[in-house]
């Protein structure tokens, strides 16, 4: 047993002088080049095109670009093949919560589970909330044919405006997108992922006019609320029945889209801004 264990050990300790070898590096910038000298190199050919341009010039710019991206590729392999940073690396044009290393999916996922799945308990919570109250006059039977037809309306009206104008096609997409957009221990700072709902909505750090439209779009259905409880049986109770329609639509098209954005596609919602500053 023991035996054996010299015996891997040494051929451990083996395999890494091989691989710290000078022979080795010089193997490796001989036939993949440094990421540094070659940027120099495209750098100075970009720079004499540039004092004297002409139509060959052209093509030597993209010649140039093209031998760059292959050095580079072939650098990154090289560091894959001897296990270095080359086994994690994304390109700069992958999309939008693109990673290689499992660990990074996994804390990702958490992020973006918390900050989708957190506004999804918020409206939720405020539809059970309202629920029995927007029920009460259907249990009773005491509504008059006028009153039926009116809560219809009114359940149809914020379905579409509230549900699928707002929530579906605006709301939601924004924040699966944003929810994508944390990347715990990586470049999120610690309360963006701690307040991840809250993030999410765009309520902070987001461009000035998304949190303009996500704070009144807060506080102007908080002010509504406040109405709607001071109307008399059963106006609120029809109001109260919209409502609900509305927040569930936008709770499930948020579930929908993430499990689409996490699940199906893997990245985040195709041509949705998150808004960030």
């Amino acid at each position: 047993m023991i035996h054996t264990t010299q015996t891997t050990t040494r051929r451990l300790v083996c395999c890494l002088l091989l691989l710290c070898t000078p022979s080795y590096y010089a193997y490796v910038n001989n036939n993949y080049g440094s990421r540094s000298t070659k940027a120099t190199q495209t750098q100075n050919s970009i720079s004499s095109i540039a004092a004297s341009p002409n139509d060959d010039n052209v093509s030597n710019v993209s010649v140039s670009a093209a031998a760059s991206r292959i050095a580079n590729t072939r650098f990154h392999r090289a560091l894959t093949i001897r296990g270095g940073a080359g086994v994690n690396y994304v390109s700069p044009d992958a999309p939008i919560g693109y990673t290689k290393c499992p660990v990074s999916k996994l804390t990702n996922f958490m992020a973006s589970f918390w900050g989708a799945g957190g506004v999804c308990y918020v409206l939720m919570k405020s539809v059970k909330r309202v629920a029995p109250i927007a029920l009460e006059p259907l249990k009773a039977g005491t509504l008059t044919p006028f009153q039926v037809t009116l809560y219809a309306v009114t359940c149809a009206y914020f379905a579409y405006a509230e549900g699928y104008k707002g929530f579906q096609k605006k709301f939601s997409p924004m924040v699966v997108a944003r929810s994508m957009t944390l990347k715990p221990f990586q470049s999120t700072p610690f309360h963006h992922y701690l307040l991840a709902p809250f993030y999410s909505m765009g309520l902070f750090h987001a461009t000035k006019r998304r949190k303009i439209v996500s704070w009144g779009m807060t506080l102007g259905i908080g002010a509504i609320v406040a109405l709607v409880k001071r109307l008399p049986y059963p106006w609120r109770n029809i109001i109260d029945g919209g409502v609900v329609v509305g927040l569930t639509w936008g709770a499930i098209s948020i579930m929908l889209n993430y499990i689409k954005a996490v699940f199906i596609t893997g990245v985040a919602p195709e041509g949705v801004d998150p808004a960030l500053p």
